[in-house]
């Protein structure tokens, strides 16, 4: 979803693209990781390979820190060897959810799952190893091209008359087109270290979800759950919404406009392919 995007957002503001899927780059090979740098030398790399399966890492630890630990420290190395800036999407699970308020930059960071560890220490390599440097702190992504929580919900609602989803965990819902936004902005600017960057505002899943339901007009129910009842392999924070303490870090739209957005922008895609057909 995000690679997407950026892809996207990127070449609307005129940037010259180079881009790669997997079956062109595993960023876990380091000799094809300098050698695809080395060809193309850009001037900033956005490093949207990541495993993000939070559930399967807890079973695949190993297999997880190899992409988000060693893979984006092999890209981050070779980045330097050119000069170029790296950036490197991270996440709110680097957070325990204990503070009971937003996390800011500075907060020390304690992740509960092996998911959150293994991006904890990718974020640390990627310092280490380039010091031109952007990590970018998310939440909680939707957007086109991939499954998300929203896709998830429609589609239940189009199967059931009722869905159960957590109240117990609060975020902050974010639009990877507006995600994509704000990095380009940052990679144009001279930001670097650390930056939160998620929709305004905050809510639970199952708040999220009866938005979801009255933005899209479906009449499907919503029920409270507790984290517990679903028993989930991977513990999550409690509350991991994200606040900035940079003035130079880009504030986005608030998650209901954001997905009144998404949601437009579904009906506009899913109109072309009709009328393609």
């Amino acid at each position: 979803m995000l690679g997407r995007d950026v892809a996207e957002v990127f070449g609307a503001r005129g940037h010259e693209l180079v881009l790669l899927a997997r079956e062109d780059l595993d960023i876990t090979d380091g000799p094809r990781v300098d050698a695809a740098v080395a060809r193309s030398a850009p001037d900033v790399i956005v490093n949207c390979a990541a495993w993000t399966d939070v559930d399967g890492a807890e079973a695949h630890e190993r297999e997880a820190m190899e992409v988000n630990d060693t893979g984006a420290g092999l890209l981050a190395v070779a980045a330097g060897t050119v000069g170029a800036r790296i950036v490197y999407p991270s996440t709110d699970y680097v957070f325990d959810g204990n503070k009971g308020a937003p996390y800011a930059e500075s907060d020390m960071p304690h992740p509960l799952s092996a998911y959150g560890r293994t991006k904890l220490a990718g974020e640390t390599s990627v310092a280490v190893a380039n010091s031109r440097h952007l990590i970018v702190r998310t939440s909680w992504l939707f957007g086109l091209g991939g499954g998300n929580f929203i896709e998830t919900m429609l589609r239940l609602s189009a199967e059931q008359p009722e869905v159960l989803v957590v109240s117990d965990q609060v975020g902050a819902p974010t639009y990877t087109r507006h995600l994509a936004q704000a990095i380009a902005l940052m990679s144009e600017s001279d930001a670097n270290g650390i930056h939160h960057v998620t929709s305004g505002g905050s809510c639970s899943w199952f708040e999220f979800a009866q938005e979801i339901f009255d933005q899209a007009g479906a009449g499907t129910r919503v029920m409270a759950a507790r984290t517990q009842m679903l028993g989930r392999p991977a513990p999550r924070p409690a509350y991991s919404v994200l606040a900035a303490e940079s003035p130079e870090t880009p504030r986005l739209p608030d998650w209901r406009t954001a997905l009144a957005e998404y949601l437009a922008e579904r009906d506009r895609v899913a109109a072309n392919a009709s009328g393609a057909a």
